[in-house]
């Protein structure tokens, strides 16, 4: 079983889900910086999406969790590979 977690476990070892981790606030940051290299709005990425604005603020503020398929699909909206995102969430993570 894996286990990963911002810090050191409590109860039986479960994974932590929160959307106020360190390791979240880098996604949702790492995210904001590249719809802005992308030079898109939230508005234009919601179009593309196929979702409202307010879908957007909400996953970038933190207010709704991301799943794997959806960053999958905005990484190719922001026109990066899920792989560099995730490099680069590895690279941020390991700075303290």
């Amino acid at each position: 079983m894996w286990t990963v977690l911002s810090r050191p476990a409590t109860g039986k070892g479960r994974m932590e889900k929160s959307i106020y981790t360190r390791e979240y606030t880098i996604v949702r940051r790492l995210l904001r910086e590249a719809r802005a290299r992308a030079s898109l709005t939230q508005t234009q990425v919601a179009a593309k999406l196929k979702q409202s604005q307010s879908f957007i603020t909400k996953l970038e503020r933190g207010d709704r969790r991301i799943d794997i398929v959806q960053l999958h699909t905005i990484c190719r909206i922001y026109g990066i590979t899920l792989g560099d995102f995730v490099e680069l969430l590895e690279r941020e993570l390991a700075r303290k």
